[in-house]
């Protein structure tokens, strides 16, 4: 990996110069760990880094085939309706849709419809979190920023070889209010089923337990849109937390749900706000919850697509390595590499952004997450890569 540093320190780097990137993009470029102890998070996407400079997003972790081509009719159709009137504050047709999807395993006094699950982690820490929390580690910031901004401190478990390690987590369970645990875990994107069940069944029933499933659709398991919904009457302190931002692409509509026991959801719906889900999201959901064919199609498309970069990678290239995972993005090992000089030099002479997963507490700088993308996309990537591997 010498030689790709090498490769790398040959180029200035300095993309505010050269990209006439503004100070406040710059600073968006070069986030660390730092910004979750003052009140930020960051994360991937086009805006941070600049739309203007990206051509492709590996830094997204979001459906590869976009979203629902009958969800994008219908949103054109009804646009201008939909415009002009207020949303409806309960989100009635919504949850009659996802409870026929979910097989009416649930009822709709179970479930909370949030502006995203971003929304719906920070309303759990206002209804649950005073003192002290758990998180694994390296795991999704939001958890560790709604903690923190409702003046809790957080205990930070590793994880045991890429997984959620159970017996250490219920070790330092004493004296919490919360767990939060990510399914398949965001970046590793490892599931831990049998982990997070020993869990529920041996923590404090006193002590809520948020099981963030954003990425579980996207999974290879065929009832991943069921997983652990049939035990929420046997777990009232659990939280499942879903997102249709990742598995059906509604990124910039912002849609997610929770499903737990009624009288924790009546707790947790105590902080949402007016109106908090736009028409448009609504409408959009309803669709992508009823079109099965194009989840099934992404679905395989992400198991085939994330089989052959795994085999290239492996097969073409000296200086990194991937790391197993059961869902639609993957770490990259550099080896001895700098995740943030390869985020830079990608972004600046082929326009890729990857995500630099340095900002991840518990990850070093030799790792960057990437997303499954589309096939000539995916190859752009390998050719980029194996043009500075040495």
């Amino acid at each position: 990996m010498n030689g790709t540093n090498n490769r790398l320190q040959e180029y200035d780097l300095s993309l505010k110069n050269l990209l006439g990137l503004n100070d406040s993009k710059y600073i968006l470029l070069n986030t660390n760990l730092e910004q979750v102890t003052t009140g930020s998070c960051p994360h991937g996407g086009i805006h941070s880094a600049g739309p203007h400079i990206v051509k492709i997003d590996f830094s997204s972790s979001v459906n590869p085939l976009g979203v629902s081509r009958s969800a994008v009719t219908k949103l054109k159709k009804c646009l201008g309706t939909l415009s002009c009137n207020y949303p409806d504050p309960e989100c009635a047709d919504f949850k009659e849709n996802l409870i026929r999807y979910l097989d009416g395993r649930i009822s709709i006094d179970q479930i909370n419809v949030g502006n995203g699950a971003t929304e719906i982690i920070h309303n759990f820490a206002r209804s649950f979190v005073k003192k002290a929390v758990i998180i694994p580690s390296p795991t999704f910031c939001e958890y560790e920023l709604a903690s923190r901004r409702v003046g809790a401190k957080a205990k930070f478990v590793p994880l045991s070889d890429w997984e959620i390690d159970p017996d250490a987590i219920l070790d330092s369970a004493k004296n919490i209010d919360a767990i939060f645990l990510c399914n398949p875990n965001n970046p590793t994107g490892i599931l831990s089923n049998r982990s997070i069940y020993k869990i529920l069944e041996r923590s404090n029933d006193s002590t809520k337990i948020l099981v963030d499933e954003s990425f579980m659709e996207l999974t290879d398991d065929p009832k991943a849109h069921l997983s652990l919904i049939d035990k929420v009457s046997e777990f009232p302190n659990m939280v499942i937390l879903r997102s249709l931002t990742k598995s059906h692409g509604l990124a910039g509509l912002r849609l997610g749900y929770s499903i737990s026991h009624p009288r924790t959801a009546r707790q947790l719906s105590m902080h949402r706000i007016a109106w908090n889900v736009n028409g448009l999201a609504q409408v959009a959901g309803i669709i992508a919850l009823n079109d099965t064919q194009h989840l099934r199609r992404a679905k395989n498309f992400i198991r085939k697509e994330r089989k052959f970069m795994f085999q290239e990678i492996q097969r073409r290239l000296k200086s990194f390595s991937t790391i197993r995972s059961d869902v639609n993005f993957y770490l990259i090992d550099l080896h001895r590499g700098n995740s943030l000089k390869l985020r830079d030099y990608l972004l600046r002479w082929k326009g890729i952004l990857v995500r630099d997963c340095s900002t991840f507490r518990g990850l070093r700088k030799n790792f960057i997450r990437v997303a499954i993308r589309n096939h000539h996309e995916n190859v752009a990537l390998l050719r980029s890569l194996e043009s500075i591997d040495h």
